[in-house]
């Protein structure tokens, strides 16, 4: 089922609050990954990328995707409690986790917009 209209703003502004807040924490990278590493079969592209590179150039991309053509959304996400074992620690982290706790209560309809 396509999202709602306060959905995919909600959804819109939480994906800008993560690029943000990954930026502000320095996960952002300048160098995008190969084809190859991001063509991984493994959950997460966990083999070839770093989470922070999964999120920046998979994750973030695709739910923007889906978000612009009015497509269906999973049903369900937890990402933040593997950003939480997958980032190094460092100034922010807790910032961008946060982020995407936001965005799994989003996703599976835990919070209005």
């Amino acid at each position: 089922m396509p999202p709602t209209i306060p959905q995919v703003h909600a959804l819109a502004d939480q994906m800008l609050a993560i690029e943000r807040a990954m930026r502000d924490a320095e996960f952002w990278h300048d160098e995008v990954p190969s084809p190859a590493a991001m063509a991984s079969r493994t959950p997460f592209c966990a083999d070839t990328l770093k989470f922070s590179e999964w999120l920046q150039f998979v994750f973030i991309p695709k739910m923007r995707a889906l978000i612009e053509d009015n497509a269906a959304l999973p049903g369900a996400s937890a990402i933040a409690p593997l950003a939480e074992e997958a980032l190094e620690e460092r100034a922010g982290k807790q910032a961008l986790v946060d982020e995407l706790r936001r965005f799994d209560r989003l996703i599976t309809g835990n919070e209005s917009a």
